[in-house]
């Protein structure tokens, strides 16, 4: 008759066997709660503020932040910017720098802006007050300090924008060196001393808003008339030569389609105005080479005016080591 009990042998096996189950069960919960808190606890943080005075309407602000990180990069929309988010939160992953050591700050609105601060109001259209972005921005990096975001080795801010935000990182960057270290334009229109920029400009205000449904911007309520020495004082071009000891980053590429280019239309659309940018960026390097002013450069091979290629010139420069202090 077989027994209904297990022979020592066998039971030596099955208290050897639960010992070694146990054993694998502690260990496995213990890289579970290693990897969560790891996860979870360095994640970094979204928040939105709100910033007010220069006698435009209250306007959000979007960061993200992870305490240790070694750069806050603070990001310009472009010419097309909305009033509810950032375009490149709208369109890009550039946050997700916040988990890899550069803290991410995307101020919302501008439209047609060129987050600089207006001669007057633009008559031709329903925007009833004045654009102070160049006041707008002193307010966010002042709620920035405050919140203990001027890290890095010069307790400086790198800024970077896309298109007319390109122009106006650099331009803003280099008349505020003593808090800004790092500029970085991509597709910007860097030359508008070039032949019928100016009219390009005007041209390019007056489309956003009537396609906006504001009614057209006038270039004049911006810098004045096209022999307005504000004119040259908001070109990177000229400006160039000031930028001596910054650290310069431009991009464009050559309008042929890529990866990213999935909309046929607005590839179409994108090719002209890459074409046009790198011209404008090629002539801002010469310039700035020519007097001594160090730069570096991404110029891929394929991309059009479009926010997938503006993230991957982000990531590449990201990986370079371009948002560290030297």
């Amino acid at each position: 008759m077989l027994s209904h009990y297990p022979s020592p042998l066998r039971a030596r096996r099955r208290r050897l066997l639960g010992i070694i189950i146990a054993g694998l069960v502690i260990i496995l919960s213990a890289v579970t709660i290693s990897v969560a808190g790891t996860g979870t606890g360095d994640a970094a943080v979204r928040q939105r503020f709100w910033v007010n005075g220069c006698g435009m309407p209250t306007s959000p602000v979007d960061m993200w932040t992870r305490g240790g990180n070694y750069k806050t990069v603070i990001a310009l929309d472009g010419m097309r910017a909305t009033d509810d988010m950032s375009g490149w939160r709208h369109n890009t992953r550039i946050q997700n720098l916040a988990n890899h050591g550069v803290n991410v700050i995307e101020p919302v609105g501008g439209m047609g802006s060129f987050y600089t601060n207006w001669d007057s109001r633009s008559k031709l259209n329903k925007i009833k007050y004045r654009y102070m972005w160049t006041c707008r921005l002193d307010t966010i990096v002042r709620e920035l300090d405050a919140r203990g975001l001027a890290v890095g080795k010069w307790g400086k801010y790198a800024i970077m924008g896309i298109s007319m935000g390109g122009n106006s990182a650099l331009i803003y960057a280099v008349n505020h060196r003593k808090r800004f270290s790092h500029a970085f334009s991509m597709s910007g229109y860097l030359n508008l001393s070039a032949p019928t920029m100016r009219e390009g400009i005007r041209a390019a205000l007056v489309d956003v808003g009537v396609e906006a449904g504001v009614g057209p911007f006038d270039a004049d309520a911006m810098w004045g008339p096209p022999w307005s020495t504000r004119w040259l004082d908001n070109d990177p071009f000229i400006q160039a030569p000031r930028m001596k000891g910054m650290k310069l980053r431009i991009g464009a590429s050559t309008g042929i389609w890529g990866a990213h280019d999935r909309q046929p239309v607005a590839a179409v659309k994108g090719t002209p105005l890459e074409l046009l940018a790198l011209a404008q960026t090629r002539a801002f390097e010469v310039s700035a080479l020519r007097s001594g002013v160090a730069v570096s450069s991404d110029y891929p091979a394929q991309g059009t005016h479009d926010w997938g290629y503006w993230n991957d010139m982000v990531w590449r420069a990201k990986n370079s080591g371009w948002f560290r202090d030297r």
